[in-house]
C-alpha cells in the first residue's frame, strides 16, 4: 500500500518537476545591441547552421595593425560557408586599409565595414552554433531583425567572456584570438586595419 503512494507521487510531481526545469530563461544584457549593424545590409547568400564544438584542423589568419599582430584561429569545421567567406574576402585585399568603426570597451571592437560607417557590406545566412563567446571570440556582425542573417563581411572582436557570453548561439562565432589580446585592447575607433592575411608571425 506504501509502494503504491510512493509511485503515485513519483507520476503525479516528475512532470511538474520536469516542466519547471525546462522553462528557465536566461538573461541577456540589452546592450548586446551594439554588436549590429546600423543598416541592413545588401546581398544575399546561403549557409546552414551549425552545432558542433571547435575542433582542430582549423585555418589562421593575422590582422595587422598599427599596435601589432592579431593571430585568430578560424573555426573551418564549424562555420565552413562564413571561413570560405572571410578567407575569400582576405585573399582579395578586401580588408586592407579598412577601419575599426565601433568600439564598446568591455564589449568588442568592430571593423570590416567598407563604407566605415557600420551600413555596409552584404548578406550572408547565419551559421550558428553552440561555441562559447568569450575574450578573443571573433563573430559577425548582424541587424537586430533575425539572427538568420549576419553581415557577410563586418566582424567583432569580443573583450570580455562575461558581456560577450550572451551572445552564444545568437551570432556566428567562427574564430578566436590565440595570440594578440594585448593589441585588440589598444584598438580605438577609426584604426586602420593594415591587412588580413594568411600568414601569420
Amino acid at each position: 500500500m506504501k509502494i503504491n503512494i510512493l509511485t503515485s507521487l513519483i507520476l503525479i510531481l516528475a512532470p511538474i518537476i520536469l516542466s519547471a526545469c525546462q522553462n528557465k530563461t536566461v538573461s541577456v544584457p540589452s546592450d548586446n545591441n551594439y554588436v549590429v549593424l546600423d543598416e541592413e545590409p545588401n546581398t544575399d547568400g546561403q549557409i546552414q547552421g551549425s552545432q558542433s564544438t571547435p575542433v582542430s584542423e582549423n585555418q589562421y589568419v593575422a590582422i595587422n595593425t598599427n599596435y601589432g599582430q592579431i593571430v585568430v584561429e578560424l573555426f573551418s569545421k564549424q562555420a565552413p560557408n562564413t571561413v570560405k567567406n572571410f578567407l575569400d574576402k582576405v585573399n582579395s585585399n578586401y580588408y586592407d586599409g579598412l577601419t575599426f568603426h565601433r568600439v564598446v570597451p568591455d564589449f568588442v571592437v568592430q571593423g570590416g565595414d567598407p563604407t566605415g560607417t557600420g551600413t555596409g557590406g552584404g548578406k550572408i545566412n547565419s551559421e550558428l552554433n553552440q561555441i562559447p563567446f568569450k575574450t578573443g571570440s571573433l563573430g559577425l556582425a548582424r541587424t537586430p531583425d533575425t539572427k538568420e542573417v549576419s553581415n557577410d563581411s563586418q566582424f567583432f572582436i569580443c573583450l570580455t567572456d562575461e558581456r560577450c557570453d550572451p551572445l552564444t548561439s545568437d551570432y556566428v562565432n567562427f574564430g578566436q584570438v590565440v595570440s594578440g589580446m594585448e593589441v585588440v585592447s589598444q584598438i580605438k575607433v577609426g584604426d586602420i586595419i593594415s591587412s588580413i592575411v594568411t600568414t601569420t608571425k
